[in-house]
This record gives C-alpha cells, structure tokens and sequence, in this order.
C-alpha cells in the first residue's frame, strides 16, 4: 500500500463527519509550535513525528516520538505546551478540537482512540521520567533500543528514522555520547549497524537487562 493508499484509508475508515484535514510536511518542518492556541489535534497517517521544547539556555528536550496510528496535541489547556515538528516527511490527519465531541459521538472506533491516547500519553510521561533517570548513558541507551524496537517491523533490526541528535535531546545525553555509546554496545556484540540508520539487535537478552 503506498503513502496515497494509507492516506485515503484513514478517510474511509473514519468517514464524514468525522474525517479531518490531511496535511503534509517535509523533513523537519514545524507542525505547530509552544505556546500556539491548541485548536487542533493530530494523527499519524505517515512518518514520524517528535515533541519538544526547547530551554532557556538554548538546548532542545525531546518530550516523545509519534508514529503512524498515534494522536498527539490534545491539550487540556488552551495552548500547546510542546512544539511539534516533522521527523521525517509526514502526513498528518488535523480534527478540529470543537469538533471533539461529534467525533467521539459519531465514532466509537475513533472514541476508543482518544481513550488510549490518554492512557499511552500517561504511561510514555513515566516512562521518559524513568529513563531520564537512569544512572548510565549504555542503560539509557539500552532502554531507547528496546522500546523502538516494538515500532520496527522486525523485532531484531530497528529502523533509526530520528538522528543522533534526536536521540540524544530525548535521552538527556550529548550526541557525542550516544555515538560512543553504539560505539561501546556493538564492541561488546549487543548489536550490529548494517548501515547509519539500522541497529540490528543481536543480543536482546543483555540489551533487555542493561535496561530493566
């Protein structure tokens, strides 16, 4: 199924009236930024999407990763408390947030959705505070593999779509760091780089102990 195909899907699956807007983005473009009026939320049709904010002294703080079949933006608030921007060329459903109510009323399916979305928001916010806290940058590291892997289509050879200083703005590390680090899990035979974007897992055991 192509970019087209995926797109038209989401459309006929949710039907009107409940169907939004699709919009794409190329590459690191901003989708919407800190502080805008939060009017509308947003689903993955395509691509990768990622949180952030960026700090007083200048440094970026990636809040989570989005991809295909994830909801991000619905705020409780009146404004944006991340920005959101662009991974890799995206395609992005907008609903409207006044149209909230029809949508969850008009379809169960997409009701269940914005329920899990709420559950999944809850339960990466923890589990970020968790991996921030982690000791080391080899068990922040560990824990970032094992976790991307569930999004990967094959369990044992993860597709990096974010860069190394993605990675390294989410775990709270420098990009020099996460690079000695793949470094140092690959001369230990934990994984193998076939090429600068896939890590293939070739002992998920320790990777999956390093990061408990």
């Amino acid at each position: 199924m192509n970019n087209l195909d995926v797109v038209a899907e989401e459309h006929r699956r949710l039907g009107p009236p409940v169907a939004g807007s699709v919009l794409d983005f190329v590459q690191n473009r901003v989708i919407y930024g800190e502080g805008d009026d939060a009017n509308s939320f947003y689903k993955v049709a395509l691509g990768v999407v990622r949180t952030c904010r960026f700090l007083s002294d200048g440094r970026r703080q990636i809040d989570a990763f989005y991809v295909a079949g994830d909801v991000f933006g619905l705020e409780a608030g009146a404004e944006h408390s991340f920005s959101a921007e662009a991974v890799t060329g995206s395609s992005i459903v907008s609903y409207r947030r006044r149209d909230l109510a029809a949508l969850t009323a008009n379809n169960e399916g997409f009701s269940q959705q914005l329920f899990a979305y709420a559950m999944q928001r809850l339960a990466r916010a923890q589990e970020h505070a968790v991996l921030l806290g982690r000791r080391s940058a080899v068990e922040k590291v560990a824990a970032f593999l094992i976790d991307w892997a569930a999004y990967s289509p094959e369990t044992t050879i993860i597709v990096l779509e974010m860069t190394r200083q993605d990675i390294a703005d989410y775990l709270g590390l420098t990009v020099e760091t996460v690079s000695r680090t793949f470094s140092h899990l690959e001369r230990n035979a934990l994984i193998e780089r076939p090429s600068a974007r896939q890590i293939r897992l070739t002992d998920r055991k320790r990777l999956h102990d390093l990061s408990s």
